[in-house]
C-alpha cells in the first residue's frame, strides 16, 4: 500500500504514514535537508481508549524530540492543552526531549498530537512517539519537574 503524505510545516517537514498493522502507526519525517527521522506510535485497543457515557476518551504519553527545550515548548503545551480541555502534564527530560501526558476526548488528544508535531514558533520537532498510558493525569494540565 502506498504511503499517504501530509505536509506538517511547508516546506520544513513531510509526514509519511505507513500502515503496519492494527496495533501501531509509523511516522517518517523527511526534512528538505534530506535527513530522515522515524517515529512509531502504538495503540493497545481498550487499554488506551476508555468509553465514558457517549464520549470516547483516550490517554496517551507523548515524547517529542528535536529542538524542544529552551523554546517555551512546555508553556506552549500547557496553553494548548488547556485550550483543548485536556488533563495531564508536561516535563523536560534530561536527554533533551519533552514528555507529556494527554487525557481527554479522542479528537482533542489527536489535535494536541498534531499541534505537538509543529510546536511553538522557535521549536524544531524532529520526532514524536505516542504510547498508551495508565498514569494519573491529575485534575488539570500541569508542569512536572525534569526527569
Amino acid at each position: 500500500m502506498a504511503p499517504s503524505t501530509v505536509t506538517l510545516i511547508p516546506p520544513r517537514f513531510t509526514l509519511f504514514t505507513y500502515p503496519r498493522n492494527n496495533a501501531s502507526r509509523i511516522f517518517h519525517f523527511r526534512s528538505p535537508l534530506r535527513r530522515s527521522i522515524s517515529a512509531m506510535t502504538t495503540q493497545q485497543g481498550s487499554s488506551s481508549t476508555k468509553t465514558i457515557g457517549h464520549s470516547d476518551w483516550v490517554q496517551e504519553r507523548v515524547v517529542i524530540k528535536g529542538r524542544v527545550q529552551g523554546v517555551f515548548y512546555r508553556n506552549w503545551t500547557i496553553e494548548n492543552a488547556t485550550q483543548l480541555g485536556l488533563k495531564g502534564w508536561v516535563r523536560n527530560r534530561k536527554d533533551g526531549s519533552v514528555e507529556a501526558l494527554f487525557s481527554g476526548n479522542v479528537d482533542a488528544v489527536q489535535e494536541m498530537e498534531q499541534r505537538c508535531r509543529r510546536g511553538p514558533p522557535d521549536a524544531l520537532v524532529t520526532g514524536l512517539q505516542v504510547f498508551p498510558s495508565d498514569d494519573d493525569p491529575g485534575t488539570g494540565f500541569n508542569r512536572k519537574p525534569t526527569l
